[in-house]
């Protein structure tokens, strides 16, 4: 497969070191404005051509697929050109910063028969995939509620809140856990370094089957966390992705007596075992890219493919309004009829 990566700064010179190395994948173009990021993709990639333009990518003959990790308010532009050109694409998260956007690129995908996929990159993760291995399994029993942490002392975004930033991590791990989009969602937050540019966001999501999730992301916190939590009736689980373990399933909760005894016996409380699953030793880029790669040559839809971004995308969207509205609960309609 012939690849061309659009975007060779903080994100995409992973991109470059993944492609240029994968089995299966040739990297033949790299492309960015910034001359700088382009002299450091090819140290990794000293055969591909380079450019600063993406007109030279997308009218190459030896490019079958594209890679888009710009800036995400360019995301929903390059992706459609890239569709026009006969592309398959890999566009980063998020896929847009807008659904009107979001549909857009849709619309350019439909009928073409070409693969699109977005860069939820925790949906590849091998601890997230085996926790949806085991909710899918019925071990946790009905799932209850969801909490997430995304917070560090970490690089400003001008381009984008933490809300857009650092929430695609999350919610694409959500939405893959609990199969649907949420029907309403509440968000606060607040921009301490940067007026207008909320550095720190609270959001908080409803499911139609009664689950609900909360999500605390900040890139203005004293420490790094990447963890989520998932409770449900019989068993709870936890993924650290900061820890040696990343997951871990407690066995733990309140058992309910076959009759009902008086109101002492009701619920027993139980401490049971702490199981540590063996997860895969790949990186998530890799197995993403991997993904990539199978989907285009075998026509399969991809595990993050326009759908479920653009839940994501709408999910963001009423967080974006409920944000502007000091936290008034916001319906996500359009998500839950795209699911």
């Amino acid at each position: 497969m012939r690849v061309g990566i659009v975007g060779t700064g903080y994100w995409g010179i992973h991109h470059v070191r993944v492609f240029s190395s994968l089995t299966g994948a040739e990297l033949r173009w790299i492309c960015d404005v910034d001359e700088c990021a382009l002299a450091e993709a090819r140290k990794l990639a000293p055969r591909a051509r380079v450019s600063a333009r993406i007109e030279d990518v997308l009218a190459a003959g030896d490019v079958d697929a594209v890679v888009i990790a710009t800036p995400a308010p360019s995301h929903a532009e390059l992706a459609c050109m890239a569709l026009a050109a006969g592309k398959h694409v890999l566009i980063e998260k998020p896929l847009a910063l807008s659904v009107t956007d979001a549909e857009r690129v849709r619309s350019a995908a439909l009928g073409t028969g070409l693969t699109v996929m977005v860069g939820h990159l925790m949906v590849y993760h091998p601890a997230v995939v085996a926790l949806r291995e085991v909710v899918a399994s019925g071990q946790l029993g009905e799932l209850f509620y969801l909490y997430a942490r995304r917070v560090n002392l970490g690089r400003l975004r001008t381009d984008e809140s933490a809300l857009w930033s650092f929430g695609p991590h999350d919610l694409s791990m959500i939405d893959f856990l609990v199969g649907e989009a949420p029907v309403s969602v509440t968000a606060r937050g607040e921009g301490y370094l940067q007026p207008g540019v909320e550095d720190v966001v609270f959001v908080t999501l409803r499911f139609a089957g009664g689950q609900m999730a909360h999500i605390h992301l900040s890139w203005l916190d004293p420490r790094k966390e990447r963890r989520l939590t998932v409770v449900g009736a019989r068993k709870m689980a936890e993924i650290d992705d900061m820890a040696e373990a990343k997951l871990r399933i407690f066995d733990r909760g309140y058992d309910r007596p076959p009759a009902f005894a008086g109101f002492g016996d009701y619920l027993t409380l139980r401490h049971g075992d702490v199981a540590t699953p063996e997860i895969a030793a790949i990186e998530p880029l890799v197995a993403e890219a991997q993904h990539f790669l199978t989907c285009v040559e075998t026509g399969a839809a991809p595990v993050s493919d326009l759908s479920s971004a653009l839940r994501i995308i709408e999910t963001l969207a009423a967080a974006e309004t409920s944000l502007a509205a000091d936290g008034a609960p916001v319906s996500v309609g359009r998500a839950k009829r795209a699911a």
